[in-house]
């Protein structure tokens, strides 16, 4: 009897942890499953289509780097125009938008966390707008922005266009953007901030350190690893900038805020004639620029560590 109670208690033993072996496993299978079904899958065959003729229908044509061809070297013509005019533009709002992106949430959280009282409800007030749709989001700024019954023309008594004459296309489209994100990165700096020993502050306070040297010499350098990714996935996601131009200057005046997801949509799904080969080999060479300005981006923010 007592044999048998030992082999039950070994047998168990054996399969709880043949269970442990295996539940890393039961648990990432769904995430590597909508990987596989949602992006990886469809980043290939994306990457296929680019080498391909194909309208969505029928069998695509394999072209080979015909498509590259004419979008990077046959000057003049229009899939050439659109991919650097779209290239441009989409750069040019990348160089306004991440540093605002990067700055106001990390100041609004250095505000929340020297003063505490009620920072919940402003960090809650703040977050909130990282919940909106975009389209919800472009529709309130753009009555915001209205030239003839906008609150902001009326209240300040001005006459201006915003969003068909520049620069002021290319402000109403950052401070869109700005407003719509900087709750995410407000967050990830709020949680860095109080991972920061207090002892830091209170041996430079003995020192005599302004609340700026303290800001540059002991909060920076404490949250550089959460700044370097926030300034990676911020670059990364502003590079793929569609709706705002899209539903707030409808990419005018005259092209100069239309980027390249805009062409890439119009060559894929818009024009009475899809080419989607073309758009696909634009979505790739946006995808190259990404990751060139990403790993240029960690290069460089690293330098230091490195050393």
């Amino acid at each position: 009897m007592q044999q048998t109670q030992t082999n039950t208690h070994t047998d168990t033993g054996r399969n709880r942890s043949r269970f442990n072996k295996y539940m890393p496993y039961l648990f990432i299978t769904p995430h590597l499953i909508f990987f596989l079904i949602f992006f990886l899958i469809p980043s290939v065959f994306g990457i296929y289509i680019s080498f391909t003729d194909w309208n969505l229908f029928g069998t695509p044509n394999f072209v080979g780097l015909q498509n590259y061809e004419t979008i990077l070297f046959n000057e003049g013509s229009t899939f050439n125009t659109q991919l650097y005019n779209g290239l441009f533009n989409t750069f040019r709002f990348v160089l306004y938008a991440v540093p605002f992106c990067i700055i106001v949430p990390l100041l609004l959280a250095t505000a929340l966390n020297a003063k505490p009282r009620l920072h919940k409800f402003f960090q809650s007030l703040f977050y909130l707008p990282t919940l909106f749709a975009i389209s919800a989001v472009t529709l309130i700024w753009s009555i915001m922005f209205n030239a003839s019954h906008g609150p902001i023309n009326n209240i300040f008594d001005l006459n201006t266009l915003w969003t068909s004459t520049q620069p002021y296309a290319w402000i109403v489209i950052v401070v869109v953007t700005v407003w719509w994100t900087i709750g995410g990165n407000m967050i990830i700096y709020q949680a860095a901030l109080n991972g920061i020993p207090k002892d830091y502050y209170e041996a430079a306070d003995i020192d005599g350190a302004s609340s700026v040297q303290k800001f540059f010499k002991i909060t920076l350098p404490s949250i550089r690893g959460q700044l370097l990714y926030t300034i990676v996935m911020t670059t990364i996601a502003q590079f793929n900038i569609y709706g705002q131009p899209l539903m707030l200057t409808g990419g005018g005046p005259t092209n100069s805020t239309r980027v390249l997801l805009m062409y890439i949509q119009q060559n894929a799904f818009g024009s009475g004639q899809s080419i989607a080969g073309i758009a696909s080999a634009m979505a790739v060479i946006l995808g190259i620029c990404i990751m060139i300005v990403s790993a240029l981006q960690f290069f460089f923010l690293t330098r230091n560590d490195r050393k």
